[in-house]
């Protein structure tokens, strides 16, 4: 076998194990996702209760890692204090290891039989949770035959005077072994899947003991990383647990390391082979560093919050508070998180409205610089959830839950569209009327008042079309969209008998006054467009019922630009 052959069946290896590790996690977080949230929510009272649903759910998840981003978003909304939090995570550090105990038996000659079984479980269910079941029997089957491929592909490696000498440099320089597999950890995600892949290398003769020791620390060690590089960028009460974890990872790394050749020795087990020896370590270690540190979690949780002090008041309101990262493993679940922020993101647009007409009439300044930042807000939330549905479009989703997903991202575009045309149309429009000392005429400024209760009128049913999904709810939004053209037509006829009468106000205003009833009808339009996606989802059978003629046309480019009608 050539060189380039061996990497690719070990790459092949190693990429099936990783793809078993998450398809596993995946297939458990649907099933029992709600389930696991709750029991870390009841158990984060008290630090031993805290530390054995730690234990629970690792071991359930398969990855502690997992683990801490759903204690994040606990601890971002203030759910669980840091020092429970923490004892919670020792606790998964502790229950992820019983996986590699549970993968380390002489079960691998049952991977064919596992990846059949889980893929007729698969075929043969329609239902959510079974279909979940049957993925992780077939992640398990891939993991154990990956590590059969990585055990066959190996062999070769054992004649390599090369490979022979690069892992001696390695066993003899045991902080840089440690640096090694925390970086490959820290790349993989997946404390499980290096600790497997060390596991199997050691039984393949490849890795000496004293080898297998530092990378099972460094696996430890990379594994705190992941946490805590994937809440770098949320608040500083979700990412005080990760951190506090990390800081007790890296300590019982540096202290263990000196002590392995002590250690090394106790391990020993003529019947167990090294590859026992590597999972035996590992949960050791992790049994003894929770034990140890757990009675001091009460000084290192005040210390992470000294290191990590919450942010100061004032809170960015374009940062997202309902994107859970963690729920994105469970579609329906991170649909109702994008739903929660998708309203959000309408009051603000409901804000800007209502500010819009005291601005005309008032020309208030202060105000018309919160309107304006009020689209900041809606354009930064509309990103989020963007960035959110598309993170979640790389999941599988069923034909329902991905139209959802559609139908959140049309809601958030055309508000996003009418809050731009609120702040950079009307407001500009209002921003000229203030610096030219231009008045409407009371008649003037009562159309645009009529005109403007029906955009918010059409705002409301707007946003109650989009939760409820109601058909009959958005044929009113669409027969709305005909009364603001007639609104806006009499307004129109209204000024030019004005100009004809020779009203000094009508003359002077009457270019801006068109505007800005145009505006104001086309960001109805653009509300007006969110009903669409709703009369358009029609079952089957209601479709051959109501026939072609049932849904109205809409015009061309109605979700994209309404401004145009």
């Amino acid at each position: 076998m050539s060189g380039v052959e061996l990497l690719v069946d070990l790459g092949g290896g190693v990429a099936l194990l990783l793809w078993g590790v998450r398809m596993v996690r995946t297939a458990i977080t649907r099933a029992f996702g709600a389930d696991l949230r709750r029991l870390v929510g009841h158990c984060g009272r008290s630090r031993p209760m805290a530390f054995g649903a730690g234990v629970a759910v690792a071991t359930v998840l398969q990855s502690a890692t997992a683990t801490a981003l759903i204690l994040a978003s606990f601890a971002g909304r203030g759910l669980i204090a840091t020092a429970p939090a923490l004892a919670l995570l020792l606790g998964a550090d502790l229950g992820a290891t019983l996986a590699a105990q549970l993968l380390a038996l002489p079960v691998r000659a049952l991977a064919p039989l596992l990846v059949l079984s889980g893929l007729v479980i698969v075929l043969a269910s329609e239902a959510a949770r079974p279909q979940s079941l049957g993925r992780l029997v077939l992640g398990l089957g891939l993991m154990l035959l990956a590590l059969r491929l990585i055990g066959e592909a190996t062999l070769p490696l054992r004649q390599s005077p090369g490979l022979a000498a690069l892992l001696e440099l390695l066993a003899h320089e045991p902080f840089l072994a440690l640096l090694l597999a925390a970086l490959l950890t820290w790349l993989a995600h997946s404390t499980l899947a290096i600790v497997l892949l060390v596991m199997s290398l050691s039984q393949a003769g490849l890795v000496p003991p004293a080898l297998a020791l530092p990378l099972v620390l460094g696996a430890n060690l990379g594994g705190a990383l992941a946490p805590v590089a994937m809440t770098a960028g949320d608040t500083a009460e979700a990412r005080r647990a990760p951190l506090g974890n990390l800081l007790v990872r890296a300590s019982g790394a540096l202290l263990a390391l000196p002590l392995l050749p002590l250690v090394l020795p106790l391990l020993a087990d003529p019947g167990g082979g090294s590859g026992r020896l590597v999972v035996d370590f590992h949960t050791g270690y992790n049994l003894l560093l929770g034990v140890a540190a757990l009675p001091l979690v009460g000084p290192l949780a005040r210390l992470v919050d000294r290191l990590l002090p919450p942010a100061p008041a004032g809170e960015d309101p374009g940062r997202p508070r309902h994107l859970d990262r963690d729920a994105l493993d469970m579609p329906a679940e991170a649909l109702a998180c994008a739903t929660r922020e998708a309203l959000r993101m309408g009051d603000h647009v409901e804000t800007m409205l209502r500010h819009t007409l005291k601005v005309i009439e008032t020309d208030d300044d202060v105000l018309a610089r919160h309107v304006a930042r009020e689209d900041d807000t809606v354009d930064a939330l509309h990103e989020a959830i963007k960035l959110y549905l598309a993170k979640l479009a790389a999941r599988e989703l069923d034909e329902q839950q991905g139209a959802r997903s559609i139908e959140i991202l049309t809601f958030t575009t055309n508000l996003e569209h009418a809050g731009d045309m609120l702040a950079n149309g009307l407001m500009e429009l209002a921003g000229k009327k203030r610096r030219q000392k231009i008045a409407f005429s009371s008649e003037g400024l009562a159309d645009i008042r009529a005109l403007h209760v029906l955009v918010e009128d059409s705002l409301r049913r707007a946003l109650s079309v989009f939760l409820s999904g109601d058909r009959d709810l958005a044929r009113e939004l669409q027969a709305q969209k005909g009364r603001v053209r007639l609104v806006e037509r009499r307004a129109t006829l209204s000024h030019l008998r004005r100009l004809a009468a020779g009203s000094a106000a009508s003359i002077a205003s009457s270019a801006l006054y068109l505007d800005v009833l145009r505006d104001l009808r086309r960001v109805n339009s653009h509300l007006a467009a969110i009903a669409y996606p709703v009369l358009e989802r029609r079952a089957p059978a209601a479709a051959a019922e109501e026939g072609p003629a049932a849904l109205p046309a809409p015009p061309a480019g109605a979700a994209a630009a309404p401004s145009g009608t």
